[in-house]
């Protein structure tokens, strides 16, 4: 062992500490990782920030641009519907469906794309079913790596393990030569997290500031939160009535906050629409004071929310404070005045006025300057009533920042992306395109590219590709794997096997998994001739093992998932070492029983 090898042991003993332990940051102990190794001249000045230009990095950087783009064209809510239909609010049945489509498309496609693509629907999906982002966000990105095992052409690894074949003259694999082991792995992960999930995956509350908010709000106020749906039939008295001609606010409490009549959606219909037969009203209110309603007027009350769903959405609607501006123009005018809800398309539900808190029917009561208005509606309104000078709005306002007309152009750009990296360009380069291709398209501006990217997770790659130099510029990793094969070389085939997915996996862990991939197969291939195991199965193993990344989040995925999901390392460690050796016991046992 030189005394190069020794330092660059010792630097990955340290960052393994540093990582375990949590002292640091994850991007903190990358840094200093990279400037370590600078410092020590383990590497040279420009391997040591090489990471920083690095396709895994760039690539990062540029999935991140697309996957904020898609979701800014609202592209992905298509997506999001069904996978809601099908799974509702429960937390295995949404991990199943998810991680299936996920891996799914893993098989072809890079699994960092896969990720970056459902990573905010399903922050969508988090907050709409009030489960902790948390405990979704990591079963999707497992899926994902997971699903780059079900061809030859999902991973890295995979990719370039027929080129190395052909080098040491192996017969190529066909395109589907891991699918079985693959599937297996991908339903033995799905399954992991449907089972176990709530044992290992991190049990936080997933509320971020907003939904405490509106929390607060409510509570605070008593606000209603129910939302009811009732349809107007032709024998309906209702039928020519207004709102205050059926006294809803005043005789049953209710709130009329849209009503859709045929394709036609009003949103807060101001006080002169009149009710038609086959129009949907949507509610706020009590159980007890909709049915009486519903009943004293003969309405069909439905047991579901579908016509209006979007509102019991938290991302598209919701509550806000307004407090009426000082030298405010609508000082001393009613909101029967003003024509408030025809002028903002919001529903007033609360008046606070000096020391009044007024419910109800409050149309015609005088606004003066400092009163307080409590409104429920869609986010895109009250972010155009923050702008009105006469208001003060003063809950954060969470308008969904969506542009359906550009749908097309992202999902053009996505997939164009997606096909330049099949077709064999380099993936920086496709990635890269796509998301200047959406900027140029106007899809997303320059800024809000800059604003999508999450600089903690550029760091942690970027300073830990120069340990992975480092270890193949000292003979660092040949001396351990040489180590490892001299101590193997008689022992049982099947714990030959275990040793080789074993040293891929650690090897993957701190250094690019295609390097760990061409630096382990040739000396695979020799220890296979060594022990009289098929060479074949041995290297498969080693592209397949060069996927099991889950300890840590220094996998693409784990890190681009670690900042959504508020992960720690810790984290990982306790959900992703179960999936670790669920993972090598399949992998192993696979190749021990079918390709040897």
């Amino acid at each position: 062992m030189t005394p190069e090898i020794a330092l660059v042991l010792a630097v990955l003993a340290v960052t393994v500490f540093l990582f375990v332990t949590e002292v640091l940051r994850v991007d903190v102990v990358a840094i200093l990782v990279m400037l370590a190794l600078g410092w020590l001249q383990l590497v040279t000045p420009q391997q040591a920030f090489s990471g920083l230009a690095s396709n895994a990095v760039v690539s990062i950087i540029a999935v991140m641009i697309l996957g904020y783009g898609v979701d800014h064209s609202g592209l992905m809510n298509r997506v999001i519907k069904p996978i809601m239909r099908f799974a509702g609010k429960s937390e295995p049945r949404l991990i199943g469906a998810v991680s299936g489509v996920v891996g799914g498309m893993s098989a072809f496609m890079q699994n960092v794309g896969a990720a970056a693509l459902f990573l905010p629907a399903m922050l969508r999906i988090a907050k709409r079913t009030h489960i902790p982002a948390s405990r979704l966000l990591m079963p999707m990105g497992f899926a994902a790596i997971l699903g780059g095992t079900l061809s030859m052409v999902g991973s890295s690894p995979l990719i370039i393990l027929n080129d190395l074949m052909q080098a040491g003259g192996q017969e190529k694999f066909g395109l589907f030569s891991v699918t079985p082991l693959g599937l297996i792995l991908l339903g033995a992960g799905i399954a992991y997290f449907m089972i176990a999930g709530k044992f290992v995956l991190p049990a936080k509350t997933g509320v971020d500031s907003s939904e405490t908010q509106q929390r607060e709000l409510i509570d605070s106020w008593q606000l209603p939160t129910l939302i009811h749906e009732l349809r107007v039939p032709p024998a309906s008295a209702l039928i020519g009535k207004t709102r205050e001609e059926a006294g809803m606010e005043t005789g049953y409490r209710l709130h009329l906050i849209a009503l859709a009549d045929e394709d036609e959606i009003l949103y807060a219909p101001w006080r002169h629409a009149h009710f038609a037969a086959g129009q949907v009203l949507a509610v706020i209110g009590g159980q007890d004071d909709v049915e009486r309603f519903s009943t004293e007027w003969g309405l069909d009350l439905h047991e579901t929310v579908e016509r209006f769903e979007a509102l019991q959405n938290p991302m598209a609607a919701g509550y806000a404070e307004l407090f009426v501006a000082p030298r405010s123009s609508l000082a001393g005018k009613s909101i029967r005045d003003i024509g408030f809800r025809r002028l903002y398309k919001v529903e007033p539900l609360l008046l606070l006025s000096g020391d009044d808190a007024v419910r109800g029917d409050f149309s015609d009561r005088p606004l003066h300057s400092g009163d307080t208005l409590v409104v429920h509606g869609r986010w895109s309104e009250l972010k155009v009533l923050a702008r009105d000078r006469d208001f003060v709005v003063a809950t954060p306002v969470e308008a969904e920042d969506i542009d359906e007309s550009k749908a097309w152009f992202a999902g053009l750009c996505f997939v164009g992306a997606i096909g330049l990296a099949l077709s064999g360009a380099t993936l920086s380069m496709a990635l890269m395109s796509g998301a200047l291709a959406m900027i140029l398209l106007r899809v997303i501006s320059i800024d809000d590219a800059y604003r999508s990217v999450d600089w903690r997770t550029v760091f942690l790659l970027a300073g830990l590709i120069p340990l992975g130099v480092a270890m193949e510029k000292t003979g660092a990793a040949s001396y351990v794997a040489h180590q490892m094969m001299l101590v193997l070389s008689g022992g049982h085939t099947f714990l030959i096997l275990l040793a080789i997915a074993t040293l891929t996996t650690l090897f993957s862990l701190f250094m690019s998994n295609v390097a760990a991939t061409v630096l382990l197969v040739p000396l695979v291939i020799e220890l296979s001739a060594l022990a009289g195991i098929d060479p074949r199965g041995a290297v498969l193993l080693v592209g397949v093992s060069a996927s099991n990344s889950f300890i840590l989040p220094t996998h693409q995925v784990n890190a681009l998932l670690m900042g959504p999901g508020g992960y720690r390392n810790a984290d990982y460690m306790r959900a992703g070492g179960g999936m670790t050796l669920l993972f090598l016991g399949i992998a192993v046992g696979y190749i021990y029983l079918f390709h040897v």
